[in-house]
């Protein structure tokens, strides 16, 4: 098993929707068909939503085996496998092959989607196949969505909206929505009200509503005040139930392989950590901060402030850099 493939599977890491999440990293940095003014790592370099080959399956459920007998060994659970990589998952066309692959490590497959290629059958049959989804939807406005979400210029809003419908109608798994707040965007009622109406047509299991908690690519891509939240939360609540707040941190629940400095690379690549989560990291093999400080040093970590917390970045290289 090459580094770069392991290093691909990250955590698990304290999920706030799927408990203890074991992370698998399908596509590279920073290749997406969105350029989401919230986005947590980075711009994106490749924007493209033409499908094609990045990992091959074997290699990363080959991975993912291995990180699952090494956290048996160690007695730690695994609630979710889920596919949360650097970029769009549903890029990758063979995904729904890496999905059955995966079915005999007896763990749940989730995919965390933007659900901008939904549109396409093919993408939403191998999709199908994970037991649990979450899409993204910011707004149902073309204006606004392109405002927020930045979408590759192929793309089309009303497609979108109508493959995440006919996918609703036939996914037999839970299906859950994500909607992210930014202030002077999509934190208005109107805005909100066509959100509400949309999501109340595909009915899922859970909608969730929440604001940037970590550095977003753009820094003023900033989440609404607690007063305008709460009145968008009602608004939203009163056509889709359950709605939960995606507004605070996961806690610093993270595991260690064993190698601080590779753990830190692989789980900030994709999931910015809070200062006390990367000194919980450390303590588990008994390693001095020094790590930490050697890592910036060299240029492979990155240092920010947001929202008054201490947060640590992967750096990538010149062609998937993530700019701070």
């Amino acid at each position: 098993m090459s580094e770069e493939t392991a290093g691909r599977i990250f955590g698990p890491v304290p999920s706030r929707r799927l408990g203890r999440s074991l992370g698998i990293n399908n596509i590279p940095a920073k290749h997406c068909s969105y350029a989401c003014v919230y986005c947590q790592v980075g711009r994106t370099t490749h924007p493209l939503t033409t499908r094609r080959s990045f990992v091959a399956p074997g290699k990363i459920v080959q991975a993912v085996a291995d990180r699952l007998g090494q956290l048996r060994e160690q007695g730690k659970r695994v609630d979710y496998l889920t596919f949360v990589p650097d970029g769009e998952p549903t890029l990758d066309v063979q995904l729904g092959e890496a999905i059955e692959l995966l079915r005999p490590q007896g763990v749940p497959v989730a995919v965390i989607t933007n659900g901008s290629l939904l549109g396409r059958e093919e993408v939403r049959r191998e999709l199908a196949l994970a037991d649990w989804v979450s899409v993204k939807v910011d707004s149902v406005d073309e204006a606004v969505w392109r405002r927020i979400d930045r979408p590759h210029p192929s793309l089309r809003l009303d497609d979108i909206l109508h493959g995440i419908r006919a996918f609703a109608e036939g996914f037999a798994g839970v299906l859950v929505t994500e909607t992210m707040l930014v202030r002077g965007i999509n934190d208005t009622e109107a805005v909100m009200r066509g959100v509400a109406e949309f999501l109340a047509g595909i009915r899922p299991r859970c909608a969730y509503l929440g604001i940037p908690v970590r550095p977003p690519v753009e820094s003023w891509g900033v989440g609404p005040d607690a007063t305008v939240f709460n009145q968008l939360y009602q608004v939203l609540a009163e056509q889709v139930q359950p709605v939960e707040c995606l507004i605070g941190d996961e806690g610093s629940d993270f595991s260690s392989t064993g190698d601080p400095a590779a753990d830190l690379l692989r789980i900030t690549a994709v999931h910015p950590m809070r200062a006390e989560a990367v000194r919980a990291l450390l303590a588990q093999t008994g390693s001095p901060w020094q790590v930490v400080e050697q890592l910036i040093e060299q240029g492979h970590l990155h240092q920010t402030v947001h929202r008054g917390h201490t947060f640590y970045l992967r750096r990538f290289g010149r062609n998937g850099q993530r700019d701070t």
